[in-house]
């Protein structure tokens, strides 16, 4: 099996050990640039607002249901194009200058949207608006795990996704705010903080030189696009992964609240299983980040993985209310323990790092395009199985699970220490 990961120190020396740091310690000596960009992760999130009310803007135009979901389609489609994009152009120019333009360019797209009525044009213009506005998370992250020693790329990861889901939480209720006085603010708004996330990195990250290419004194077409990951079959297997355990995990926008009117229960129940998921993640995941960082990456994936399918599983049997909550708890503290681990910290540093932006960016594309797939499979799984579309979670993560184990190195721990063998 091909591993193409190199360790940045020298023979036979080992990493940093065992991160001992907290929480507050590691965000007060985190560089002031590790906290404008999760600062300024937070009210870029903020402003996401297209993507949530997409729907019900199109439809308030006269366009059709169908050609609202063929959007989100073109949105979703969008976004995985630019996440693989964002990638490469981390790894050749530089996060800094990625995470720029892709807000610049978003930017200056979002304006158009309230006044195109061209459904074709309006598709492509969300479709490109969602690959510029989503390119900067490769470089996002890239930039973030070369800011903090590597025993510490778990915790800071943990705070990153924090930000992204309180400003992702707080987001809609600021869109409905906006929408009652008019739809177009909604679209402006989106802009101008897009803008604001641009200057926060242009102003307070500092550019770091490009790391120069480490393939030019070894053979292999490096430089190529895509291919060298796909040469990396531990890391394939790892991506298989998280695409299963997100083609799961997203259930949880469509089966489930077919499953809860199923069993003829208000949509409240909906909306409250989702508030348990947010506040679960948002009160657990950092402390649970804690231990996670001392731990192997294999056991932290392996488990997540585990405890998500394992979580959708248990919508299964008819419980009441009772055992949605119960199901809901198990896949969110799945989420917990291992997301910053397995899209964000691992990939930081599975591969070389003039390729790291495009590991990043795969990872991102998996996440992308089981969201995007996802829902649509469980409504015509939930249509043709009913009930029976949550064994199937079990089924998953028969198959998620030991690709996510065999798709880590057997020697990477969360703190990122290694041992590395020499004379």
């Amino acid at each position: 099996m091909t591993d193409r990961p190199r360790p940045h120190t020298g023979p036979g020396r080992r990493d940093p050990g065992p991160s001992r740091a907290g929480i507050t310690k590691t965000w007060r000596e985190a560089p002031p640039a590790a906290r404008a960009l999760i600062g300024g992760m937070f009210v870029n999130r903020l402003g996401g607002f297209v993507q949530v009310f997409i729907v019900l803007y199109l439809t308030g135009l006269g366009f059709s249901a169908a050609q609202a979901s063929l959007t989100l389609a073109a949105y979703g489609t969008g976004s995985v194009v630019g996440v693989l994009a964002g990638g490469r152009l981390c790894d050749h120019v530089g996060g800094h200058t990625t995470i720029v333009g892709s807000m610049v360019v978003s930017s200056v797209l979002l304006p158009a949207v309230p006044y195109t009525r061209n459904f074709t044009v309006l598709l492509l213009v969300l479709a490109l608006q969602a690959a510029a506005g989503q390119a900067y998370r490769p470089a996002a992250a890239d930039l973030l795990s070369g800011m903090v020693p590597a025993d510490r790329h778990v915790m800071i990861f943990a705070m990153y996704r924090l930000a992204i889901n309180l400003g992702a939480a707080a987001a809609p209720l600021l869109g409905a705010a906006l929408i009652a006085v008019s739809y177009d603010l909604l679209f402006f708004t989106e802009a101008a903080v897009g803008l604001v996330y641009a200057t926060v990195v242009a102003r307070y990250v500092p550019r770091r030189r490009h790391r120069a290419p480490v393939a030019r004194a070894r053979p292999g077409p490096r430089g190529r696009g895509y291919r060298p990951l796909l040469a990396d079959r531990r890391y394939l297997l790892l991506l298989l992964a998280m695409l299963i355990s997100t083609l799961v995990y997203v259930q949880y926008l469509s089966a489930l609240p077919l499953a809860v009117r199923d069993q003829d229960l208000p949509t409240t129940v909906y909306a409250a299983l989702i508030t348990v998921n947010g506040l679960t993640v948002v009160a657990f995941e950092l402390p649970v980040t804690r231990f996670t960082q001392r731990c192997r990456v294999r056991p932290v994936t392996a488990v997540g993985t585990a405890l998500t399918c394992l979580g959708m599983t248990l919508y299964g049997p008819a419980w009441g209310i009772a055992g949605l909550v119960a199901a809901t708890l198990t896949w969110s503290f799945g989420e917990a323990v291992s997301a910053p681990t397995l899209f964000l910290a691992y990939p930081a540093r599975a591969g070389p790092p003039d390729l790291r932006g495009r590991y990043l960016g795969a990872a991102s594309a998996m996440y992308g395009l089981g969201s995007t797939v996802g829902p649509v499979l469980a409504v015509a799984g939930w249509d043709l199985l009913g009930r029976s579309l949550w064994w199937w979670s079990a089924v998953a993560g028969l198959m998620a699970v030991p690709a996510a184990w065999a798709g880590v190195r057997p020697d990477a721990h969360g703190d990122g220490s290694r041992r590395v063998d020499g004379p």
